[in-house]
């Protein structure tokens, strides 16, 4: 049994999801405030928040992007009505790990949940190495932190942790975007997804480590076919 935290005001969708997750048989604690959210998602003890972006008071960015400079890591999953690119992008950017947008399935709402529970625990236990360095870039996957020389930088979430994981262990080749949604996003191998979530996730991380993004020397873009790691990385166990 998991514990999921649900922030949704509308009274319908919150009723609806609710019940679902429970069915699933996880414990859900419920609220219809951003503010309140944000004081429950500080107690701790989550293993999974599901945050629609239109709340009263506080929005759902605004919560999120607190949890994540307060250096909270736990999944995010954010619900939003808003269709426009711009709109799901700006919630990867500040720190949601996936998006469903509205009108959902609840079943598609419990496969997403589920892809982000199965990514299980995230830090030193997890498979691979535990440290990635590029020129004066230090990145620590098990803290999921990461440094420029003395200078440290925003926190990493655990997609983008494990995205770099993934390339080091698949290191010399080339990841595509269906893999990368297959391994790392749990989605099903093979499923038609039009979605640029990679390509974003990867964009936000080069933002935070990268010394020059333009020039990336962690992860490199293999135009038309996906990415691999630079050949100047260091993996250390």
């Amino acid at each position: 049994m998991k514990r999921i935290l649900l922030v949704e005001d509308e009274p319908t969708i919150r009723t609806a999801v609710r019940d679902a997750l429970r069915s699933q048989g996880h414990d859900v604690d419920d609220t219809i405030d951003g503010a309140e959210g944000l004081r429950r998602a500080r107690q701790g003890g989550y293993d999974l928040i599901v945050l629609d972006l239109m709340l009263p008071g506080l929005d759902g960015l605004e919560v999120c992007r607190a949890l994540r400079r307060d250096g909270n890591r736990t999944p995010i999953i954010v619900l939003t009505a808003r269709g426009g690119e711009d709109d799901r992008v700006r919630g990867l950017q500040v720190g949601a790990d996936d998006y469903v947008a509205k009108p959902f399935s609840v079943r598609e709402l419990l496969a997403r949940v589920a892809a982000q529970l199965r990514r299980g625990e995230w830090g030193a236990a997890a498979s691979g190495p535990a440290r990635l360095e590029a020129g004066d870039v230090t990145v620590d996957l098990g803290r999921l932190e990461a440094r420029r020389g003395s200078e440290a930088v925003e926190a990493l979430t655990p997609r983008e942790v494990e995205i770099l994981r993934y390339l080091a262990l698949h290191r010399g080749r080339i990841v595509s975007r269906a893999e990368f949604l297959t391994a790392v996003w749990g989605y099903p191998a093979g499923a038609a997804i039009e979605t640029r979530t990679v390509e974003n996730t990867i964009v936000k991380l080069r933002h935070k480590v990268e010394r020059d993004p333009r020039r990336p020397a962690l992860v490199l873009t293999v135009h038309g076919a996906g990415w691999k790691l630079g050949e100047g990385v260091r993996c250390d166990a």
